[in-house]
């Protein structure tokens, strides 16, 4: 999935860790006795600073992500040598057992797994295939193929993996026979992927956001409102993934062009098509697109998929009115259930699921479950990866890394210019990653007890709040789209038969126009409390502007 490194890993531990463990054993020969004399203080970030730094060493989160455990274990445990190799079994038994327990944490589990088992039984009975086969009927000229592929990204919105594999293979034989090119139609499928699966109500990524979230709140004093609301309340102030998705709806339905995209797109309506190395071909992405694919012979019905995810959103929809109290919307959202609404709409949806495969006679029970289980297996690594960022917020939690950071920034850091520094910061880590999940995993738990207690009490403050849950959302989506590593910017181009740098390369300019947009017109004025439409409309004006100013149509 990601490139191999040229230095061999051991060493590369084994100089990190050479360099860590003394620093640490220095920390633990001053100070008093008492377990705690490390909380608060400057070695508390250490932990969260290890798993950034490592992460962006070796590019790898899940290992980046025990080792700081690890060591946050090692400091709890006064940063005695002689329990060094106690702190490591600590990590398995207490953090990460302790994680697991959490009822709220299984249920975010649960709900995640089933989803992923809901878009695999779908993917096998043909009904994800119906509902693309169904919009792709649309795509007569190259214009309506462009705004049929960027609204098939909103079709598929359930998870970004199934968003473009489905989307890039179905629409590459037609952007082919219109001379659309291929850079172009990797573009529109890596930007309506991950923005769409993280900023809609219901997808693989709420789980894993509203998990982060709730583990994070449960520490702050004064909050009353659910991880849920505080995730729906966030969406507005996600400006990167918000200005993503408008421009590349703009792109499309304008036919205009600039920079490396504009000279791609006149190629391809050429016949002609640039020199570059073949496209990336990946087994594990192979093996991704053939779970994806329905049955042979099987008729691709879209009431099949459709129906699954009307009675998912709909389940929610009404877990959360049943469970909830209160008069208006946001006080009924507030104080409902969201656990147990999410866990009733995700069985129902792979409920109907099976059901309708079973009563049509197009999966068998045992290939019904066949299917779920490897849409299970596809969030398996997400789940792990979430489990160890609930274990490294419990640690930031014991050490009282927020309070430190609270006393050290909080003296010179304006509060208005905290929600664009953590942009920054998130697109950083997830560029250098290429993970968007990996880097909410490590950053959340950091910065929202720090925009809390920076804010002003009240409203204002949930503002702040609001603004920096989706800062870390946002930048991590921008990093993503920009870093060469990524995961979706991989598959983007094998599902497109997109040679791989001609993608980064088209796609970029894009990205930092709008990633620049986002930060200029919206983070910044957000902060300083500017309302969230206005920042919006603002944006979109300008990426229209700069558009029709420097775009170009290719024929």
């Amino acid at each position: 999935m990601k490139p191999e490194l040229s230095q061999p890993p051991l060493i590369r531990w084994g100089v990190l860790l050479g360099l860590c463990l003394p620093l640490t054993a220095w920390a633990g020969t001053s100070g008093s006795e008492e377990v705690s004399r490390f909380a608060a203080s400057a070695w508390s970030v250490l932990p969260p600073l290890l798993a950034i730094g490592l992460a962006l060493w070796i590019r790898q989160v899940i290992p980046a992500l025990f080792v700081s455990i690890w060591l946050g274990a090692w400091l709890v445990a006064d940063a005695q040598w002689s329990a060094i190799f106690p702190s490591l079994l600590a990590v398995v038994q207490h953090y990460i057992l302790n994680a697991l327990a959490d009822p709220d944490h299984a249920a975010i589990i649960i709900f995640t797994l089933m989803i992923g088992g809901m878009v695999g039984v779908i993917s096998a009975n043909g009904g994800m295939a119906g509902l693309v086969d169904g919009m792709a009927r649309f795509t007569r000229t190259r214009r309506s193929a462009q705004v049929t592929a960027s609204l098939m990204g909103f079709a598929v919105f359930f998870d970004d993996y199934a968003n473009t594999l489905v989307v890039g293979n179905t629409l590459r034989p037609v952007a082919d026979r219109l001379k659309i090119s291929r850079e172009k139609l990797a573009y529109i499928v890596d930007s309506t992927s991950a923005p769409v699966a993280a900023l809609a109500l219901i997808t693989t990524w709420i789980g894993y956001e509203v998990g982060l979230i709730d583990e994070s709140i449960k520490t702050l004093d004064g909050v009353h409102t659910s991880a849920y609301e505080i995730f729906l309340s966030a969406i507005p102030y996600s400006f990167y993934p918000l200005l993503a998705l408008f421009f590349v709806l703009l792109i499309s339905a304008s036919g205009r062009d600039f920079g490396p995209m504009l000279k791609a797109e006149q190629h391809a309506m050429a016949g002609e098509h640039p020199d570059g190395t073949p496209p990336v071909h990946n087994a594990e992405y192979d093996e991704e697109l053939a779970a994806l694919q329905p049955k042979p012979g099987q008729p691709h019905r879209m009431r099949n998929a459709l129906l699954p995810i009307t009675l998912l959103i709909g389940g929610v929809a009404g877990g959360l009115w049943l469970t909830g109290e209160g008069n208006s919307l946001r006080e009924i959202i507030g104080s409902a259930d969201s656990y147990k609404a999410l866990l009733w709409a995700s069985t129902l949806g792979v409920l109907t699921a099976i059901g309708l495969s079973l009563a049509q006679g197009i999966l068998t029970l045992e290939e019904s479950i066949e299917a779920w289980f490897r849409g299970i297996k596809s969030m398996l690594m997400a789940m792990l990866i979430l489990i160890l960022a609930w274990s490294l917020a419990k640690i930031t939690e014991e050490l009282h890394t927020a309070d430190f950071l609270i006393q050290a920034l909080g003296s010179w850091l304006p509060v208005a210019l905290l929600p664009t520094l953590v942009f920054l910061i998130s697109a950083a880590t997830a560029f250098a990653t290429g993970s968007s999940w990996g880097t909410m995993g490590i950053l959340v738990p950091l910065v929202l007890p720090l925009s809390w207690a920076m804010g002003v009490p009240g409203s204002e403050n949930l503002q702040h709040l609001y603004a920096s849950v989706a800062c870390i959302l946002a930048g991590s989506v921008w990093g993503d789209h920009c870093s060469p590593i990524s995961d979706t910017t991989i598959l983007s181009s094998t599902a497109t038969g997109c040679d791989h740098i001609a993608h980064v390369r088209t796609q970029l300019p894009y990205a930092l126009l709008t990633g620049g947009v986002a930060i200029v017109f919206g983070t910044l004025p957000a902060g300083f409390g500017l309302h969230w439409s206005l920042s919006l409309l603002l944006g979109g004006a300008l990426l229209t502007l700069v558009l029709f100013r420097l775009g170009k149509k290719a024929g």
